[in-house]
């Protein structure tokens, strides 16, 4: 599965859709993420975009890593769909992120 809290996938979605995927906000929150976490991120996105089925997170994941030629927040900063692509990679995933930010809103 992945390697990311909802949390931060959440928290991501928001800074896309509030900044821009380009955003510093959006860049810098991604760039201090582990190289798990960006590989999950980045596969997450691919399942959104339907380069990958849902079936298939683990090979999107190891294929985010062995792929890598630059930055994980530029390659993801240049998706201007980014949040979009996370959302329905959520969905494809069984994953509603309506209730995942309802859930993290409920947390003290």
């Amino acid at each position: 599965m992945l390697d990311i809290s909802m949390h931060k996938i959440v928290r991501v979605i928001a800074l896309a859709r509030e900044y821009g995927s380009d955003g510093v906000q959006t860049r810098n929150y991604i760039s201090d993420m582990n190289e798990d976490e960006q590989s999950s991120l980045v596969a997450l996105m691919w399942v959104g975009r339907g380069s990958y089925d849902a079936d298939d997170i683990e090979e999107a994941r190891r294929m985010a890593v062995a792929e890598k030629s630059s930055p994980t927040e530029t390659y993801l900063g240049g998706e201007p769909q980014l949040a979009d692509m996370l959302e329905d990679g959520l969905d494809a995933l069984d994953i509603n992120v309506a209730d995942a930010e309802d859930h993290l809103r409920e947390r003290p």
